[in-house]
């Protein structure tokens, strides 16, 4: 029995130990210090990082079953999408590059994933195939290059320094769409207020495992930019709702 119980302790420290440094592990569980302010701060952190990428792996699935279910794109921008997959995948290949904590950047990878889904069903429900299949194979060999090790760090960095840029651009893109319909179309208002709060989380936990500035204001310049596409799904609320009680009505005839 006691052999068991010194099993159960040492996978037990093991395993948090894979999130937590020794250090905080005796803190916490040892000196039963839970009030240290730098172990506590890693502590959310570190809770924060494994949230969002659990949350990541979901993220943006309801996008991509709204888009599934009614066949149609409508609403969203591609070119928006494109540049946001370009925003994520400079991350991914940043932090990849800089040798990172998973924790801190997880996320990137599945978002490119789902985010290049929805280019891809952008692309197919627009009925240009060819051009779909065309930039998976082309996306899959420019990130293949950039995490290969090859690609020069100044490149990596400048393509993270222009993410500001480019999360600005893909949501005014996408916020200039909604306005000039009247509504967000298929957009998912799940996968957009997911995205916001993640985007206000990663500032935080970019601070505490980085240190990056300049991914720190990628984070921030990102938090700002969703919560417009947000505060629009919300002042589009009835108008959405309207198109998309007509288009299911266009469709049942």
């Amino acid at each position: 029995m006691a052999e068991e119980e010194v099993v159960r302790d040492s996978m037990f420290a093991w395993l948090v130990m894979l999130v937590l440094p020794e250090t905080c592990y005796v803190e916490f569980f040892e000196n039963f210090n839970f009030l240290d302010v730098p172990c506590l701060k890693i502590a959310i952190s570190k809770g924060l990082g494994i949230g969002i990428i659990l949350g990541s792996v979901l993220v943006k699935i309801p996008q991509i079953i709204k888009i599934a279910g009614s066949r149609s794109a409508e609403g969203i921008s591609l070119l928006g999408v494109i540049l946001e997959l370009i925003a994520i995948s400079a991350t991914w290949a940043y932090s990849v590059a800089n040798a990172y904590p998973f924790s801190a950047w997880g996320e990137a990878l599945f978002l490119a994933i789902q985010t290049s889904t929805i280019g891809f069903m952008c692309l197919v429900f627009s009925g240009k195939q060819t051009s779909a299949f065309g930039f998976l194979g082309v996306y899959a060999g420019i990130m293949w290059f950039l995490l290969s090790g090859m690609t020069p760090m100044n490149v990596l960095a400048s393509l993270q320094a222009s993410n500001i840029f480019l999360v600005v651009s893909s949501k005014l893109i996408q916020a200039q769409t909604n306005y000039r319909n009247g509504h967000t179309g298929q957009l998912s208002g799940i996968t957009v207020f997911l995205l916001t709060a993640g985007s206000y989380a990663r500032i935080f936990t970019t601070i505490q495992e980085t240190g990056d500035t300049l991914t720190t204001w990628v984070y921030i310049i990102s938090a700002l930019a969703n919560s417009l596409i947000l505060s629009q799904i919300f002042y589009y609320w009835n108008a959405t709702i309207g198109y998309i009680d007509k288009q299911k009505g266009k469709k049942s005839y």
